[in-house]
């Protein structure tokens, strides 16, 4: 079975096995980006989301788990957490950041 996938016809609802002709055509799944509006600029490191992060009012939080990379608003009661590796920062964290930085960010396929 490796190699095949079924396929559903939803003109006529027959189920059918197709086989893989050996090379996998699917496409693969585009990783993330998480890009900064006003700038236009695409985020590639904590370093240059820290920036943009102090610059609408967020702070370093340093009170919590030492293996995230923490923010918190004193206008809000909000707190962005992210793993401190940046390789890990996938989509989840950047959707995080966009809801709450409303017209700032923006998460698009790369």
């Amino acid at each position: 079975m490796s190699g095949s996938a079924w396929c559903f016809n939803q003109k006529n609802g027959v189920v059918r096995l197709v086989e893989n002709s050996g090379s996998d055509q699917r496409p693969k799944p585009e990783g993330k980006v998480l890009v900064h509006i006003p700038s236009n600029e695409v985020i590639t490191s904590y370093e240059i989301l820290e920036t943009k992060l102090l610059s609408l009012g967020w702070e370093r939080y340093y009170d919590g788990d030492p293996d995230l990379f923490q923010f918190h608003k004193r206008s809000s009661i909000h707190l962005i957490s992210l793993p401190k590796d940046f390789t890990k920062f996938k989509s989840v964290y950047m959707y995080d950041i966009v809801v709450k930085n409303p017209n700032m960010f923006m998460v698009m396929d790369k």
